[in-house]
């Protein structure tokens, strides 16, 4: 199978090329907070055009779903599903929070990890993984402290953007983490993978948002229907 993988979902526009008969055929990582929408498209090319594919040639695209930045989410979901419809190819969602626990689940499955995203405001979005990767707290945005204290069901890895955060938060008195891994973005080769065994879906890929933007419309500037 060749999947073409993407993610603009929060500190890092990536795009990588995976054939699981021979492994990553190109990847492209660039660090940043914001301009995904611009950078997306011509990193995209580069990475098709160093796997020496087109777009006709993949099997699959996949794309991170969320939690993350709401503009950046859109970004990647767009690209995904343009790129689909063009070539004529089915398209998949991953979550942001799978994609930073499954290098952590893959090298130990016995030992908890808990991935957490920084949703400012002090809050984090959580998800938790217990033995052989099954959902333990399920996908959900809470306060940094309320978050440390539903993680603590187990020895826990921490990973994510939100990682350095959560670890000073640890209830006193508690089993201290085994790691703590602070990542701005999932691995590209990972989003990849994940996206080459996820099932297939009829539906189009659809943003992960867990809570309301922090930007809404004014209803005082809305314009008065004739």
């Amino acid at each position: 199978m060749r999947v073409l993988a993407i993610d603009t979902a929060l500190e890092a526009c990536s795009a990588a090329v995976l054939d699981t008969n021979s492994g990553i055929a190109a990847s492209e990582t660039l660090a940043m907070t914001r301009g995904h929408a611009e950078a997306v498209t011509p990193l995209i090319a580069r990475v098709m055009s160093a796997a020496a594919m087109e777009f006709v040639d993949l099997d699959r695209i996949a794309v991170t779903t969320g939690p993350g930045s709401f503009t950046g989410l859109r970004v990647g979901i767009s690209a995904a599903r343009g790129i689909a419809l063009a070539a004529g190819k089915p398209a998949v969602g991953l979550s942001t929070l799978a994609g930073f626990a499954a290098p952590l689940i893959s090298d130990d499955d016995s030992t908890q990890v808990v991935a957490a995203i920084d949703a400012r405001h002090e809050q984090v979005y959580l998800q938790v993984f217990g033995s052989g990767g099954r959902t333990v707290v399920a996908p959900r945005v809470a306060s940094v402290r309320d978050a440390a204290r539903a993680a603590m069901t187990g020895p826990a890895r921490i990973v994510g953007s939100a990682a350095s955060k959560l670890a000073a938060a640890w209830p006193k008195g508690a089993e201290p983490p085994v790691s703590v891994e602070q990542r701005g973005a999932p691995d590209i080769v990972w989003i990849a993978r994940l996206g080459a065994a996820a099932a297939d879906s009829r539906s189009p890929p659809k943003p992960l948002y867990l809570r309301a933007p922090d930007a809404q419309p004014q209803a005082a500037a809305r314009l008065p229907r004739r």
